[in-house]
């Protein structure tokens, strides 16, 4: 048996704010940020477990302190209990009532729980030689639904029907499994949608993310000026042809009316859908635009807070597509829990991604709905942006538009040496 020996956090950033790469109208100058945390044990395996929190500068200390103020609850733990028992690790985390008073299960504090729970996943993962997306896939149903907290979700989604969605998947497992090794999965381009871009580079991105990279659906950033918009959009639209699809993401920019009225002029370029048209909490209001701006579908999930407000968006049908995003809520077992309620609703999940470490860490969750929950990738996409993949050990591999599956064992989230010592901050 072995003991958990170390939690250590890191503070890394990224200068993007220098290229704009990342801008849109609520966020004009981010840097790309990760909050990372490894997780040693004295195990002679040699495994550390990797986790992180995707943040845009200022604020990353505060993500890294959250993590050191859990890590008591870890060291000196029998690590094989915790692998073996996960909802273990979870109630030991998500049950700290102390840290739990500040969200509760929500905001910086949750979303350090699920960077630690991901650095124990990854031991879980790398210990059985897996990859993470394939080891959440062939888990028995019971032994998967047992690691999960259904509390607050029983009016819509209990563990019995948790465990028959799984055993349903079980049939073509796979078929499934092989063809996402040999063809991978669907992504989408945002590389060409920041705002900060002039419309030369914009036009430029547009062709080469469809015509050399393949991506069949392009997202731009909107919500500063109507008049600008409406302009990109048609310069994108031209430069992509009819054939490819065209989102848009405003970023939480705009209040219901003002959201209603701006995107009712967009009805002419045949939208995939609109994300993030007003505050992430409000539920109300998404479902409000949904029926006013109809065909034109909601998007939006990224800044969810937790497996609740999920389960209320999907109750009020206030999305048409649902999105999750790898590092907001607390870590792998709440985001399995999300694609199981996408399920129950029958909506398809686009997850976001783009930010240092995003597209490596959540492909394994879109691919394990596939192998082994909605079997399906009919409608559903991971955002992809070619930028911050240099700085991982494994990272994302896209070919002809597609995200092609991690065979590496672990979350994919481990960075490089090279990396941890140029972009450590330092104040």
């Amino acid at each position: 048996m072995s003991k958990i020996t170390g939690v250590k956090t890191y503070d890394f950033r990224f200068p993007t704010s220098n290229t704009l790469s990342g801008s849109d109208a609520m966020n004009p100058d981010p840097d790309y940020s990760s909050a990372y945390v490894e997780i040693s044990t004295d195990a002679d395996d040699g495994i550390i477990g990797v986790g992180f929190v995707f943040t845009i500068g200022r604020g990353n200390d505060v993500v890294c302190a959250a993590m050191n103020s859990m890590a008591h609850t870890l060291v000196g733990r029998n690590v094989e209990e915790l692998l073996d028992n996960m909802r273990l690790a979870w109630d030991l985390l998500v049950g700290d009532s102390q840290l739990r008073w500040l969200g509760p299960e929500k905001g910086v504090e949750h979303m350090a729980i699920g960077a630690l729970l991901s650095a124990l996943w990854d031991i879980k993962a790398k210990r059985a030689g897996k990859p993470l997306w394939r080891l959440l896939g062939e888990m028995e149903p019971e032994e998967l639904v047992a690691t999960l907290d259904f509390r607050y979700l029983s009016d819509a989604l209990r563990p019995e029907e948790a465990i028959e969605f799984l055993k349903d998947g079980q049939r073509g497992k796979q078929e499934r499994i092989a063809n996402l090794l040999e063809n991978g999965y669907p992504g989408y381009s945002t590389a060409a949608g920041w705002l900060g871009y002039s419309d030369e580079k914009m036009v430029s991105l547009c062709k080469e993310e469809t015509q050399e990279k393949g991506f069949k659906l392009i997202k731009l950033k909107v919500g500063r000026r109507v008049e600008d918009d409406i302009r990109r959009l048609g310069l994108a639209r031209e430069a992509i042809g009819p054939d490819v699809k065209l989102a848009v993401d405003a970023n939480q920019v705009w209040d219901v009316p003002d959201a209603i009225s701006w995107i009712n002029e967009f009805h002419d370029f045949d939208l995939a859908w609109v994300e993030e048209p007003t505050s992430p909490d409000d539920v109300v209001g998404h479902a409000t635009i949904a029926r006013a701006i109809n065909p034109i579908p909601v998007a939006t999930g990224e800044h969810m807070q937790n497996r609740i407000m999920f389960k209320q968006y999907l109750q009020m049908n206030a999305f048409g597509i649902m999105q999750i995003d790898a590092t907001r809520v607390a870590g792998p077992q709440e985001l399995v829990i999300e694609y199981l309620l996408a399920k129950k609703f029958n909506k398809p999940v686009c997850p976001h991604a783009g930010g240092v470490g995003l597209c490596e860490a959540v492909a394994h969750f879109a691919m394990f709905d596939y192998v082994a929950v909605s079997g399906t990738m009919e409608n559903r996409l991971i955002e992809y942006v070619d930028n911050q993949h240099e700085h991982f050990v494994h990272p994302t591999v896209i070919k002809n538009g597609n995200y092609m599956p991690q065979t590496a064992p672990g979350n994919g989230a481990e960075m490089t040496q090279e990396t941890a010592e140029k972009y450590l901050y330092r104040g």
